[in-house]
């Protein structure tokens, strides 16, 4: 029987690489984060809100494939993504794969090791986040030196939020030298105001999205901020980071990749 389930493992094994190999051949434009997500192979990673199928076997970057293990945060026991998941050897992601859940905010990361994770992960993360710097500081804490990090983000052009303004590098420092927490709501506003129903996957009258807003705390639905390229760039050189890679990718993506220097 431990023979036939090697076997089995093996096959699994053998298609899950040809499938990648076949979409590193007939994509040029996936090549180079299929060749990001090679170099985690045999590594140990944390993923900040996942797990998430940016990362899978027939994404553009196909991390879960390489990497030896991967950790995930989440905020809370019961979220509207994952619904109900608890701390311990639960994190599920890939074919079969299993890591540590920690519960824990994503600013905090309580109980996570400092200095011990060889990359991080944050697919559709940050923008829930009300004090992004904290979030990357803390984040940079957790990782060994010549680590990476990965952050996918939308693109706001794409999305719900296409009607409001980039936020600023400077706008983001203060919130860090302010020490905004996750109760913050300076955003409701524009956020209710400025929502482009037409472009959200999950259609809501005015009423019933403003209410969402307001519960955020407990959900974290709120996109608190609105980034560019060129200002995830600044926020990863702040946090000790260099930016190695970036780019945007369809459908509404904004991928940058950065390689922690101290």
């Amino acid at each position: 029987m431990r023979f036939l389930c090697n076997i089995n493992n093996i096959i699994v094994k053998l298609s899950d690489y040809l499938i990648t190999f076949m979409s590193f051949v007939s994509k040029p434009g996936k090549r180079k984060l299929i060749s990001i997500a090679y170099s985690l192979k045999n590594k140990t990673g944390l993923e900040i809100g996942g797990p998430s199928k940016f990362f899978d076997l027939k994404s553009y970057f196909p991390v879960y494939l390489f990497a030896k293990r991967i950790d995930g945060v989440n905020f809370s026991t019961e979220t509207v993504w994952e619904g109900k998941i608890e701390e311990g050897k639960n994190y599920h992601y890939g074919n079969g794969k299993t890591g540590y859940q920690f519960i824990s905010e994503a600013s905090e990361l309580e109980n996570v090791k400092n200095d011990n994770y060889d990359f991080l992960l944050s697919c559709h993360s940050l923008e829930h986040v009300a004090n992004p710097l904290k979030a990357l500081k803390r984040w940079n804490e957790v990782l060994k030196v010549h680590a990476k990090i990965v952050l996918v983000l939308p693109d706001k052009e794409y999305t719900f939020d296409v009607n409001r303004r980039y936020t600023s590098f400077e706008h983001l420092l203060e919130d860090y030298e302010n020490n905004i927490t996750e109760n913050d709501a300076t955003h409701f506003e524009e956020v209710i105001k400025l929502h482009e129903s037409a472009k959200d996957p999950n259609p809501q009258t005015p009423r019933e999205f403003a209410k969402r807003v307001e519960n955020n705390y407990a959900i974290r639905s709120v996109h608190h901020h609105v980034f560019s390229l060129d200002v995830l760039d600044k926020m990863l050189q702040h946090c000790n980071f260099k930016v190695t890679y970036k780019q945007k990718a369809a459908p509404f993506h904004l991928i940058i990749v950065g390689e922690k220097t101290r």
